[in-house]
C-alpha cells in the first residue's frame, strides 16, 4: 500500500462555527476519520504546518507548505494537501514553480461546505485526492474537486457556492474520477512519467512578494504607476478584451518599464487569452522587451510565476527566459 502524506492548512474542509462564523479548527487526521473506507486505499500521515482560512494565506505560507512536501519527499509516495478554496489556485500554481518535475503527485483540495455539515462535499474530495495521489500515472501539482483533475497551474476558482467550484482555464482537464476509476484526457502524462525518467523534481525557495494585480477600468488614472514604485517590483496588468490598453497610459507604463520594474499584461476576460497585435490600442505594447505577456496563463498562475521569476533573477533576459518558459502547462508554447 502506497505512503501518502497528508498537509493539512486549513480552510473551510477544516472549519465549524462557534456562532461568529466558519473558522479553522478540525486538524487533518480528525477530517480523514470521517472519510469512509480512505484508509483502504493508502497508508497516511499528517502535518499540520498552520489552520487557517485561506483568506490569510501568504507567499511564506507557500513555502511552509514547499518545505514540507521537500523535507518528506523521499519517505512518501505522494501528497495532498487540505486548502481552502478562495486562494486554493494561487497555492496550487506557486507549488508548481517551486516544486518543478515531481514524478510524485502533489495534489491539493478542500469544499465548499465544512466536513462536519450535514451536506458536505468534503469526504469524497478527499477521497478522490487520495485515490489520484496513489495513482502509478499521477505526478506534479494538480487540483482534484468535484470529480475533475486540474493542472495547478490552470484551476480557478468560479463559483463561490456550487460544489463544482473550479474550471481548468484555457487547458483540458488532466483527468476525471469517476467512482473508483480515474479517466485521463490524454494530457495527464508529462515528460517525465512518459519516458520512465525520474531525476528527480527542480527545487527553489525563493520568492518575490512584491507583485500586485490591477484591472483596467473606464477613467484609469496613470497616476497609479507612480504610486506604486514604493511598494511594488512588479504589476499583473488585466487589460481590456484581447489587449486594449488606454492611449492615456502609454507614457505611464513605458515609464514604469524604464524604471527596471517588472509589467505583465494579460487580459481581464477569463477564456482564451491575450493578443495584443490584433488592435491598435494593443500594438504599441506588444514589441517592447520589457514587457511581459501573459498570453492564454491564469492570473493566479501569472502572480505566483512573476513572484518565482523575480525571486530568481533581476536580469532582463534571464527574466524573460524563465517568464516564458512552459511549467505544468502553464501556457501554451510560443
Amino acid at each position: 500500500m502506497k505512503r501518502v502524506l497528508i498537509i493539512a492548512t486549513g480552510g473551510t474542509i477544516a472549519s465549524t462555527s462557534d456562532g461568529a462564523g466558519l473558522a479553522p479548527t478540525m486538524t487533518g487526521r480528525e477530517l480523514a476519520d470521517m472519510v469512509p473506507l480512505l484508509d483502504t486505499i493508502a497508508e497516511l500521515d499528517f502535518v499540520q504546518p498552520m489552520n487557517i482560512d485561506s483568506t490569510n494565506m501568504r507567499p511564506r505560507d507557500w513555502l511552509r507548505i514547499r518545505d514540507v512536501i521537500v523535507e518528506a519527499y523521499d519517505r512518501y509516495d505522494g501528497f495532498v494537501v487540505l486548502h481552502g478554496t478562495d486562494t486554493m489556485a494561487y497555492t496550487a500554481a506557486a507549488l508548481s514553480y517551486l516544486i518543478q518535475d515531481s514524478s510524485k503527485p502533489i495534489v491539493l483540495t478542500g469544499s465548499q461546505q465544512p466536513m462536519a455539515s450535514p451536506f458536505t462535499d468534503a469526504k469524497l474530495n478527499l477521497y478522490q485526492a487520495v485515490l489520484y495521489a496513489v495513482d502509478d500515472a499521477s505526478r506534479d501539482v494538480s487540483v482534484v474537486f468535484s470529480g475533475k483533475v486540474i493542472a495547478g497551474t490552470r484551476a480557478h476558482k468560479q463559483r463561490t457556492m456550487s460544489f463544482n467550484a473550479f474550471t481548468s482555464m484555457n487547458y483540458p482537464s488532466l483527468a476525471y474520477i469517476r467512482n473508483d476509476r480515474i479517466v485521463r484526457a490524454g494530457a495527464g502524462l508529462g515528460p517525465v512519467a512518459a519516458s520512465g525518467a525520474d531525476a528527480g523534481p527542480s527545487l527553489y525557495d525563493s520568492l518575490d512578494e512584491h507583485v500586485i494585480v490591477l484591472k483596467l477600468t473606464p477613467e484609469f488614472r496613470p497616476t497609479i504607476f507612480e504610486l506604486l514604485k514604493r511598494d511594488y517590483d512588479a504589476i499583473i496588468l488585466e487589460t481590456f478584451g484581447i489587449g486594449g490598453i488606454p492611449d492615456v497610459l502609454r507614457d505611464a507604463i513605458f515609464g514604469w518599464v524604464d524604471s527596471g520594474r517588472t509589467l505583465v499584461v494579460t487580459t481581464q476576460v477569463p477564456e482564451e487569452g491575450l493578443d495584443l497585435g490584433v488592435y491598435e490600442v494593443g500594438r504599441a505594447f506588444a514589441e517592447n522587451p520589457g514587457i511581459l505577456k501573459g498570453d492564454d496563463m491564469t492570473t493566479e498562475a501569472l502572480v505566483a510565476k512573476t513572484m518565482w521569476v523575480l525571486g530568481q533573477s533581476r536580469d532582463p533576459q534571464t527574466v524573460r527566459e524563465l517568464f516564458y518558459r512552459e511549467i505544468n502547462h502553464d501556457r501554451m508554447p510560443r
